[in-house]
């Protein structure tokens, strides 16, 4: 049901490691007390806030930077309070498809974006790089409940819009599916066991054909 798992994975990792990389060697960078010469702050300190690299780490070890396309989706219809999706693309790509009750704020406008630190956010952009980057910013900017889609609305539409599970998939895993599919209908997907069929979303088809971009 969940495909290219292990490619989403290189991508997160990747996204995060350049949007770490260009703040190694930021000019905002303040020297961390008792420092050797030429190591490699502990701390990096920006116009509006700090990052905690090693903070940082610990959440991305325990998995706790992003969220599944599968949550947000129960998250959104379970209206969970205070909940905030921002997508981070170009308005042109949000005007062509977006995620349902997602709002439009480019990754250059979140530094002066309206936020709260007791909102729960959620970042996603087209394959997920931009999202994991945006993550940062905002952890850097002392928000904490922040989480992005760690293979972006690719990872929306393959899992919540066009979810499949193969034929001869175990009983728990079918198990799985079934709630899944229950999801995807009501966001008006269309869940498929694969028998032959090669239907997929309308949405899901839209956007699939453009696939490209952070």
């Amino acid at each position: 049901m969940r495909r290219w798992s292990w490619r989403r994975w290189l991508a997160g990792a990747a996204a995060l490691a350049g949007a770490l990389a260009p703040l190694a060697g930021s000019p905002y960078r303040r020297a961390v007390p008792g420092a050797l010469p030429g190591e490699v702050p502990r701390e990096v300190t920006a116009m509006h806030g700090s990052i905690n690299v090693a903070e940082l780490a610990r959440a991305v070890a325990d998995q706790e930077d992003h969220v599944t396309a599968v949550q947000l989706a129960a998250w959104i219809r379970e209206r969970l309070p205070r909940l905030r999706v921002i997508d981070v693309r170009s308005a042109p790509e949000f005007r062509a498809y977006h995620i349902p009750g997602a709002e439009h704020i480019p990754l250059e406008d979140l530094a002066t974006a309206r936020l709260s630190t007791g909102e729960t956010i959620v970042l996603y952009s087209e394959a997920g790089a931009h999202g994991a980057q945006a993550w940062v910013f905002l952890r850097a900017l002392g928000l904490r409940r922040v989480f992005f889609l760690r293979a972006g609305l690719h990872e929306w539409l393959d899992d919540v819009m066009s979810p499949t599970l193969a034929a001869d998939a175990p009983a728990d895993a079918q198990a799985a599916f079934d709630r899944v599919a229950e999801l995807s209908r009501w966001f008006g997907g269309v869940p498929r066991r694969l028998t032959g069929s090669t239907a997929i979303a309308p949405e899901a088809a839209a956007v699939a054909s453009r696939r490209r971009g952070c």
